[in-house]
């Protein structure tokens, strides 16, 4: 076991691991957004796949296919299609931005749009973006846009995708040339999003595209993808030399980070150290080499890797966080030795994930020793009716304020999501927007959720203006 997770372990053990409580009725009465600094982003978050439609790369190849056994890939049957059709109606999105009066907007560029070839640039596609880069702008909106979000054009998932280095030299070149492309109208950057939720979901589970269960590959896939990171940010800096907001900076890069409270299941001092490992491993790890350079991955009988990777230590200017739940973990055979569940008597959204605001205040608070400014990139709920998600909402800003005001460094929070989407393995069945899409009709009607007001009222007390 590495010492990062034998003193993780024995943090839970000890209990030296702080377990705040919210109080609902002081989040209730709490006056959201005014503890927050006036230049925060606060702005919503979607990828490319998920909402644009039409999109042809590795996961609609997935979408198609199914298991061994016959089972299909999506839960509910369902083809990404048209998604929310957002590269036909993002005049329609962006006024409902202008209605929650965000400042800000995350959103992805589809790397099988702009290179559905080897070489071959589609500049229709590149002109598009670019137009939503400068409209964004135009309207008082910060765009910050994610390179690569999950997906893969075909030629490169077909070549062995993040295990082969050479889809690195892919991947840099194209980083390039949306930095030329967009560097006039984008500052904030996200190189990759959530590296460790991509290389465990389509390398150990096996339940995202390629489908491998191979846990060397997994670690592999890690250490690519944080390398592809590093190169992508000196793209970045190399190609965008264009402040666009005036802030003395023409590039602010991060990698997203997807993280999840471990709660040992038990005082078992083997439950505490698979805690411990666990947290290690999926959470410390990443952010560990960000800081030295150096990836350090460890489970017992199956993974241990140590690779010096080039250029990371100083590639990021800030940190993105994404963040959903808490997962309660105790020891089994499987072979992350860990099974995670949560207790019947915690409170879940619609996907059994348990709704815990208190752990994005323990991450903001964990990683403000980084000494990097923090923004949360993603945080939202799957909630079907609409009726829970505003408490969400406003208990992780009221998580965020805490952290601010006891000196953490955040600058920004991106709700997931602006739409209801094409939520991966799951299919549509969740719905995580603060705007639901109709699927029942042909126009796919945006439609405002109770947590669009909440979302205003914080924008309201920041010294935003939503428009009615």
């Amino acid at each position: 076991m590495s010492p990062r997770a034998l003193f993780l372990g024995f943090a839970l053990l000890t209990g030296c691991t702080e377990r705040p409580s919210f109080d609902p009725a002081t989040v209730n009465a709490t006056p959201i957004g005014k503890g927050l600094p006036r230049d925060f982003l606060l702005g919503t978050s979607t990828s490319s796949h998920q909402i644009e439609g039409g999109n042809e790369n590795d996961w609609a190849a997935w979408e198609r296919s199914s298991y061994p056994d016959g089972t299909p890939h999506i839960r509910d049957r369902s083809v990404s299609g048209p998604a929310a059709d957002s590269w036909n109606r993002f005049d329609e999105d962006i006024a409902l931005m202008k209605r929650l009066g965000s400042n800000a907007y995350r959103f992805g560029i589809e790397w099988s749009r702009l290179e559905p070839t080897p070489g071959a640039w589609n500049t229709e596609a590149a002109e598009r973006y670019r137009q939503w880069a400068h409209t964004l702008r135009a309207q008082g909106i910060e765009p910050m846009v994610t390179l690569h979000h999950f997906t893969l054009p075909t030629w490169v998932a077909a070549s062995g995708g993040w295990e082969n280095p050479a889809n690195l030299d892919a991947f840099e070149r194209f980083s390039g040339k949306v930095a030329e492309l967009l560097g006039a109208d984008v500052d904030w950057w996200c190189t990759i999003n959530e590296p460790n939720v991509q290389a465990v979901f389509g390398y150990m589970d096996g339940v995202w595209p390629p489908g491998k269960q191979d846990t060397v590959a997994t670690a592999h896939v890690i250490a690519n993808l944080l390398e592809a990171h590093a190169r992508a940010a000196r793209q970045l800096r190399t190609h965008d030399t264009v402040d666009a907001d005036g802030d003395g900076k023409a590039t602010l890069i991060g990698l997203v980070h997807h993280v999840r409270v471990f709660q040992a299941a038990s005082g078992s001092s083997a439950d505490m150290a698979i805690a411990g490992l666990t947290d290690d491993f999926f959470n410390e790890s990443i952010t560990h080499a960000l800081r030295t350079g150096h990836l350090s991955l460890f489970v017992p009988g199956s993974i241990s890797l140590e690779r010096d990777i080039a250029d990371l230590r100083g590639s990021s200017d800030y940190l993105g966080i994404n963040y959903y739940t808490r997962d309660h973990v105790r020891q089994d055979t499987s072979p992350s030795f860990s099974h995670k569940y949560v207790p019947t008597r915690y409170d879940t959204n619609d996907l059994g994930w348990e709704l815990y605001p208190e752990g994005l205040y323990l991450f903001l608070k964990r990683y403000k020793a980084l000494g990097l400014p923090l923004v949360v990139t993603e945080n939202g709920m799957d909630d079907r009716t609409g009726e829970r998600r505003p408490y969400y909402l406003r208990s992780h800003l009221y998580a965020v304020e805490r952290a601010v005001a006891e000196g953490v460094p955040v600058k920004g929070y991106f709700h997931w999501s602006l739409l209801d989407n094409f939520e991966w393995a799951e299919g549509y069945e969740p719905r995580f927007g603060l705007f639901r899409v109709d699927r029942s009709s042909a126009e796919l009607t945006r439609q405002a959720t109770p947590a669009v007001e909440t979302f205003r009222e914080a924008a309201r007390n920041l010294g935003l203006t939503p428009t009615p």
